[in-house]
């Protein structure tokens, strides 16, 4: 009789703490920022997957550059989803996503390309349960590049980061990047004078220079469209090498030109 009653009282006391740990989880906000520029062939399928997430406790910024094509009007097909939203010319991405950030309230911000989306409706709450879980500043994860079928055509699988990894030529996916919004006010926006390797730049700022910890999630939390804006032509790649070793130059890298060799080395295994 006496065992029946414990049983009763240790199950009720298991729901209740997973009813609590849920309810501080779903206290956290996070602050989604998603960029445009005639995105209209992508952006449709990239809010419906925001939209589609558990976690409700989501902030969703989208930055437009003054797109020309149907972009505005897709976006505004989903406006009750949308908290804030703004239309303006810009000075490229990554002062977009800087825009996105000052407008930002959340305690965790991220960043979803037009061209991309979740990988399931579950990358949120993971997120989020991440953060909760763990004494951490950053949560990265895995991606996967795809194809306008969604066929993976490379595996981007991060690892666990060690001090130091970033010498190697190790960096983790910028689309799986999430941190606490200080850390911007602290550590500084993302750079212009970085170019393309603006997110590369950030994320050694704050994890390889600042030592801040980070966690990795063991998910797939990205399908990233195949391309790039530093991939598109033979000169583009080379900027985006030189943007690279100021990088590592400027943000404590022991031996650049020795990393920027490796950094290119490490993509082999994404297509195996």
């Amino acid at each position: 009789m006496f065992s029946l009653i414990r049983l009763r009282c240790q199950i009720y006391i298991n729901l209740h703490d997973k009813r609590r740990i849920f309810s501080f989880v779903q206290d956290i906000k996070i602050s989604l920022i998603t960029v445009t520029f005639n995105a209209e062939s992508t952006i449709e399928k990239c809010i419906r997957s925001v939209i589609g997430q558990t976690h409700k406790n989501v902030e969703y910024i989208i930055i437009d550059g003054g797109s020309s094509d149907n972009t505005v009007q897709i976006i505004n097909n989903s406006k009750n989803n949308i908290h804030h939203f703004l239309s303006e010319p810009d000075r490229g991405i990554y002062d977009a996503m800087n825009k996105g950030i000052k407008l930002a309230t959340g305690d965790i911000v991220g960043m979803l390309n037009a061209d991309d989306y979740f990988a399931d409706n579950e990358v949120l709450a993971v997120i989020a349960r991440s953060f909760n879980n763990n004494d951490v500043q950053i949560v990265y994860g895995d991606l996967d590049y795809v194809d306008e079928t969604g066929k993976v055509l490379r595996k981007w699988r991060s690892g666990i980061y060690r001090q130091g990894f970033f010498n190697r030529g190790w960096m983790p996916p910028h689309p799986t990047f999430y941190c606490k919004r200080k850390l911007f006010y602290q550590f500084g926006f993302y750079s212009l004078e970085y170019g393309t390797a603006a997110d590369y730049e950030l994320m050694l700022r704050f994890m390889h220079l600042n030592r801040l910890n980070a966690f990795y999630l063991q998910k797939v939390i990205i399908k990233m469209k195949i391309g790039g804006i530093s991939n598109k032509s033979l000169f583009n790649r080379v900027k985006g090498l030189l943007f690279d070793f100021r990088a590592m130059r400027n943000n404590g890298i022991s031996m650049p030109l020795f990393t920027m060799l490796l950094k290119p080395l490490r993509k082999i295994p994404q297509f195996f």
